[in-house]
Parts: structure tokens; sequence; C-alpha cells
């Protein structure tokens, strides 16, 4: 337990200082810009490579990830039955409230809380990798459908390999499954370079919070509201149970499993509805929503189960 809080607390003074830094005028406003792209076309792809090529590939596969996608699965049917029933939003933006509601952050929170609390840095690539190579590119081509009658395949298939996170990612299990090692005068600046990949994360991430406004005039209250109790509420639920109940695993995997589901909202969401000018509002909002209510559910788990 004090390992775990211990997590939280370096999480936390992290995102902290990020706010803190902005708000108080030591960076500018392009500073965020800088860090998340500096993370994500850079450090993130250096710490991945190495994350994944030192992995046991056979068993980030097998029943945590399959417990994810029953609960992705579960939690994006119930916001569907929440809107058919109450919120009737138009297909592209309940389209954009499923994924709200079912679209784990396995990058940029997922992985800072996969290395200080669970203590695994690769516990959430299963995890970016279904999402990125099939639910995000199954959201373009549902969102082109919905919104112009037509779908771009050639943008939805070639969409996971520009994203430089997803190519680390296969070049990692090209090397796990091989047993490469890279030479030493590359892969000592690529783990130098993946270290500051975290930090900047999180830096990046306080900087965000600063200045945002939760449900404004123009907000879709009701579905964001929806939409962020399923995603950090209804689907660590969800994972407790067909964990434990069902496939009767561990403290330690139940626990897993739980504070996997429980991330918030990935910022992917925001970028699908920024691309098709539908939802933009209802992604920010359950976005910022589940960001501020994760961080309870896993204090509350870490209490209940380890």
């Amino acid at each position: 337990m004090i390992a775990i809080l211990t997590g939280f607390t370096t999480i936390g003074i992290i995102i902290a200082v990020g706010y803190g830094a902005l708000r108080c005028g030591v960076v500018g406003t392009g500073a965020r810009d800088m860090l998340t792209r500096l993370a994500f076309f850079i450090a993130m792809p250096a710490l991945l490579v190495n994350v994944v090529a030192e992995a046991d590939l056979g068993d980030l596969l097998r029943l945590p990830l399959f417990i994810q996608v029953i609960v992705i699965a579960v939690a994006a049917g119930i916001f569907l039955l929440a809107n058919r029933l109450w919120l009737r939003l138009k297909a592209p933006e309940a389209t954009i409230g499923t994924y709200a509601a079912s679209y784990i952050n396995a990058a940029n929170i997922g992985i800072p809380v996969a290395v200080y609390v669970l203590g695994d840095p690769a516990a959430t690539v299963p995890l970016m990798l279904l999402q990125s190579l099939l639910l995000g590119p199954l959201a373009i081509m549902l969102l082109d459908l919905l919104t112009a009658g037509r779908v771009s395949w050639r943008f939805v298939l070639t969409q996971p390999l520009r994203n430089p996170i997803i190519l680390a990612a296969i070049i990692g299990v090209v090397l796990s499954l091989t047993g490469w090692r890279l030479p030493y005068m590359v892969d000592a600046p690529l783990r130098l370079v993946g270290g500051a990949a975290i930090p900047m994360q999180l830096l990046a991430f306080g900087m965000s919070l600063s200045g945002a406004r939760l449900l404004g005039p123009q907000s879709a209250r009701r579905a964001a509201a929806v939409a962020a109790l399923v995603k950090v509420v209804v689907m660590p639920v969800l994972a407790f149970v067909v964990a434990r109940f069902v496939f009767r695993l561990d403290d330690v995997l139940v626990f897993s499993a739980v504070v996997l589901a429980g991330l918030p909202t990935a910022q992917n969401v925001y970028n699908y509805a920024g691309r098709f000018r539908r939802g933009e509002i209802l992604a920010r909002d359950t976005i910022l929503l589940t960001t501020v209510m994760s961080p309870v559910v896993f204090i509350i788990a870490a209490a209940l189960l380890r």
C-alpha cells in the first residue's frame, strides 16, 4: 500500500510542478505543446522500443488484455444503451461519446501509472497496440462514414503507420521475437532519451490543466457525465468482477486490471472529434472529468484490494 501511495504521490507532484510552472509564468503557453510533441515523437518511441523488446510477449497477450477487451466492449455498449434511452445524441456525437466512455489513456497517463503504481512499464503496451491498431482506425472509419457518407480506406489503413509510438512498439516486438539486441551505441542514447518520456508527459499534462474549464455553457453535460461515470466507475467495477469472479485471478492481477480499466479517457478521442468537427466539447469535457476522477478511483482500489 505504501509503495502504491508513493507512486501516486510521485505522479501527482510532477503534474503539480507542470501546472505551477505554467500558472506562475515560469514557462509560456507554448511549452505544453513542445513537451507533448517531444514526448510523442521522440522520447516515448525511444522508451517503448526497449520496454517492448525486453517484455515477455507471451505474457502480454494473455488474460489481462482479454479482460480489458471485455470491459471496453461492455462499457461501449452501456453508453450506446444510455444514448438510445436517454441522451439521444446524433450518430457522430454518439460515436465520440462511446469512445470517450471506453477508450483508455494507455500512453500519456497509462505508462507513468504502469511504472510507478503497477511496477511494470509494459503493462499498458498490449492495450495501446489494441486501441491504436484496431479501435482507432475503426473510429475514423465510422466517423468518416457517418459524416461524409463514405470511407477513405487509405487513410484508415495507414493511420497506425503514421503514429511513431506504434512504429516503436512494432520495432520492439520484432526485437523481442527475434532475440536481436541493439548495438550499445544505439541502445544507450535510446535509453537516455526514453528516460525523459514520463516526466515530459506528466509535466505537459499538468500544464494542460491550467485554465481548463469543465462543463461550460456549450457542454453536452449529461452525455459527458454519463461517459465519465462509465469510464472511471463502471469500467473498474467490471474489471474487478471479470478478473475476480470469472477468471479468478490473484490479488495482484485483479488490482492491475482495475487500475488499467480506471485510467482516464485518452486524448485520441478529442483528436478524432476535432478531425471531423463533431462532439469536440463532449470529448474535451469527458477527458477532463475522467482525469480529475481517476486518481480517486485508484486510491479507493488500492485501499480495497492491496
